[in-house]
This record gives structure tokens, sequence and C-alpha cells, in this order.
């Protein structure tokens, strides 16, 4: 029998999301221009130290995710990990934004250290967590819901970060400032105030919320074989990794290169928070767009609309934004957007609990925190994109130069290219996710319904043996 979660455990485990994505928004959101526009690091030890760190993630995530696979305790399998990971990430969010007055190779060091353990720290909580849904129940209609619930909460996360840092950050800020307003110390108080609110969410979210169908299997040591083994032999996650690692990197290309664009092509870094302000009304339509589609189409269908209406929002905002250079008309077609990669969201984060149990029905075994890990390293890796996108562009015009000279301004062709890496290459790299999606993902319809029937088969039966041997 189907176990069903509750409204309850639903809301407490998506609160969790909420202190994740503080994280995970200062980091994908403002870290870039922190290192770039105010402690003035250069674009090429950027360029080279996010490929370096997804080497090293390359490793770490799949080896967390082993184990975290192993680990057997009485509060369960995921939960003690997510609060451990929420308090190591918390105090190395607040450290990566605070560089205690360091400057030189000292400085370089320093920062390309914790830019590393923030990519670990994170590993610690984020695997587990989103490792937890398929425990909570293997119906998909309540799947759908508690992913959709999670999302909905990882939104709010992303929303207050992207809205109230141009608001938050002039207010905490004090000594040297750009001219906008923002300066070292802001940004080192807000991290420790996002860092401090995701241990208090984590908590609330470990304490509230318990693991049902939890499988322990035989303890595994961790092997790169075993690793690459899980991936080669689950097709459907290499497609998903692939389209998946596209799509975020044009969604992480708006959100990471708005900053620069509302603060050195606008001038005014307020019109950022309501240009976020509109795109969060947009992932609120967003989260309601499978349970509605659902009633007409199937899961592939869905996802192609929701890349179909990003595709539309991001050819808009270009026209309006950068072309036309109307940032209300932008912030109003942003909508369509953000309406879409909601959904988007949503719909991998289903995916990918449902390629856990289609790795169990092709091979027999099944890796859940494994096959999560792999939704870590590809945003990872879709970040590596964002950068090499956004400081390659950045270098080649020579951004740097421009913000550190005496009159701190950056010429036309600068703000060309800043609008085009924030508006028109997204539109391209999720029209690239599109093709692969359609072309090669095949977890959907009859072989999604045979997956899920072998799979309560299967849990039935191990109940039933558990009932006889009692």
């Amino acid at each position: 029998m189907e176990q069903k979660t509750t409204w309850r455990e639903k809301i407490f485990y998506g609160v969790g999301a909420v202190g994740l994505d503080l994280s995970y928004g200062m980091f994908y959101s403002f870290l870039s221009y922190y290192l770039s526009s105010v402690l003035g690091l250069k674009e090429a030890f950027l360029l080279l130290l996010t490929p370096l760190a997804r080497i090293w993630d390359g490793i770490n995530d799949p080896m967390m995710g082993t184990i975290v696979d192993n680990t057997k305790t009485k509060y369960g399998k995921y939960r003690p990990w997510i609060l451990i990971g929420a308090l190591c990430n918390g105090v190395v969010l607040f450290l990566l934004f605070t560089s205690f007055g360091m400057s030189g190779l000292p400085l370089y060091i320093y920062i390309g250290v914790m830019y590393i353990l923030w990519g670990m720290t994170n590993t610690m909580a984020d695997i587990p967590y989103w490792s937890m849904i398929p425990s909570f129940t293997s119906e998909p209609k309540d799947r759908n819901m508690v992913s959709t619930v999670a999302r909905t909460f990882s939104g709010l996360g992303q929303g207050i970060i992207t809205i109230a840092t141009p608001i938050v950050l002039p207010l905490l800020s004090s000594g040297m400032t750009t001219d906008k307003g923002y300066s070292a110390t802001g940004f080192s108080r807000w991290a420790g105030i996002c860092g401090i609110l995701l241990v208090v969410f984590a908590l609330i979210c470990v304490l509230s919320t318990k693991e049902k169908n939890v499988v322990y299997g035989e303890k595994k040591k961790f092997s790169l074989k075993q690793i690459f083994k899980v991936i080669a032999h689950n097709d459907q996650l290499v497609v998903f990794m692939i389209f998946a690692m596209l799509s975020n990197a044009g969604w992480y290309l708006t959100s990471g290169t708005a900053v620069y664009y509302f603060t050195d092509v606008l001038g005014d870094p307020t019109k950022q928070s309501t240009f976020q302000t509109i795109g969060a009304a947009g992932s609120i339509l967003g989260l309601g767009v499978i349970p509605i589609l659902s009633k007409w189409f199937n899961k592939k269908k869905i996802y192609q609309i929701s890349l179909c209406i990003t595709i539309l929002g991001y050819v808009l905002m270009y026209i309006l934004g950068p072309v036309m250079g109307n940032a209300l008309l932008l912030s109003i077609a942003y909508i369509f957007s953000s309406t879409g990669i909601a959904s988007m969201f949503v719909a991998q984060t289903i995916f990918l609990a449902d390629i856990v149990d289609y790795g169990e029905f092709k091979n027999g075994e099944r890796n859940e925190s494994i096959t999560f890990s792999m939704k870590g390293f590809l945003q990872k890796m879709a970040y590596t994109i964002q950068t090499i996108i956004l400081f390659g562009g950045l270098g080649l015009v020579h951004y740097n130069e421009q913000i550190t000279s005496a009159s701190k301004k950056i010429n036309d062709t600068t703000k060309g290219v800043i609008g085009f890496i924030a508006f028109g290459a997204p539109a391209i790299l999720v029209l690239l996710s599109l093709i692969v999606f359609s072309t090669k993902f095949k977890l959907h319809g009859e072989l999604a319904d045979k997956v899920h029937d072998y799979i309560v088969a299967r849990q039935n039966k191990t109940e039933a043996n558990t009932e006889t041997e009692e």
C-alpha cells in the first residue's frame, strides 16, 4: 500500500529549501559581482577557478552521494546530513563574502579555498535534501506535489535574495562603497544573516519530517568506477544531465548578470528589485503549470511547453531591454520566462525522482543519493558555463579596466555585451535544451507507467516479506 504525505510534512519539508536557496542565491546571483566589482578580482582568475572547482566537484559530489547512501542512523538516512551540511555551509557562506581586509595574492588564495569549500558544504546539505523526496512516497501525484511544494519554497528563498539584496546591501554597507552604495562590509553582514537563517530553516525541516520508504542496502565503498557505472547504465540520467545543464545555464546567466545590467548598464540597482518582484509573480504562476496542464498533457509535453514559454520570454526581454532600452517592459516580459523556469525546475525534480526508479527498474539497484548528486553537479556545471560566458565576455571588452578607471564608467560596447549575456544567450541555451529533451528523453507515457508498476510491486513484496518475518 502506497503511503501519502500530509500537508504538514510537505510544508515543513519545503521550509528547508528556503535556507538552501538563500545560500544558493547569494553564491550564484551575487558572488560574481562581489568578486569582480567590489573586490576587483581579475576575470582571468575567475575563469580559471570555476573549471578547477568543477573537477573536484566531479569527485566530491558522487562521493557525498555514496556517503549518504551508506548512512543508517536512528534519525534516518538523510536528515542528519541536511543539518550538518546546512551548519557548515552557513559558516562558509559568511567566510566567502568576508575578505578580512586582505588584498593581492593572499586574497586570491583565500577566495579560491572558500569557493571550493562552499561547493563541498553545499553538497553536504543539498544532496540528502533532494534525495529525500522518493522516501516520502512513490505515488506519482503525491510525489509531484511534494516536489512542487519544495520548489515553491526554493523559489521563495531565491526570491528573497534577488529582491531584497539590492535594497539591503546599501543599508548594511559601511566604509568604502561603490558608487551604487555596495561595500565588502555590506556583503559580509548580509551573508552572515543568510547563513544563520539557513541553519534555522534546516533545523525546522529536520525536526518536522520523517523518512518513510527508505531503502537501506549493503554498504558500498566509494568508487569512481561504480559512479561511472551508475551513470553509464542509466541512459535517461545522462540525457537529463545534458538538457538540464543547458537550460539551467541559461537561467544562471540571467540571475548572475542581472546585477551587472541594472547596476552598470541602467545605473539603478533598485530596478533589479522591481525586475525580480515581477519575476517572482511569474514563478508563482509557474508552479501551477504542471498541476493544470497534467489534466490534458503528459510530462513530456508539459516540459516542452515550459521551455517554449521560457524562450519566448527571453526573446521579448532582449528586444524590449537591450535593444529598445525600456526597463519597465523588460521587467514585464520577465514574467513569461520566470513562469516557464519555475515549471521547468519542478519538472526536473520530478524527472530525477523518476530516474531513480528507472535505475532500479533497469539495473536492479537503487542509487538515490548518487543519482541526486548529479543534480548538484550539473547545477555547478551550468554555473561553470555561466562563468565562462560571463567572464569571458567581460574580459574581451576589458570590463575590469573600465570600472577601476578614474571615471568608473563602462562604454556602449560593454553595455551591449552585458545585455546579450543576460537576455540573449539564455534563449539560445534553453533552445538547445529543448532540442535534446525532445529527441532523447524517453521516461514518460508507457515506459513511465511500467517503471511505476514495477516499483510499487517491489515495495509491496518487501513489506509482505517483512510482515512474514515478524
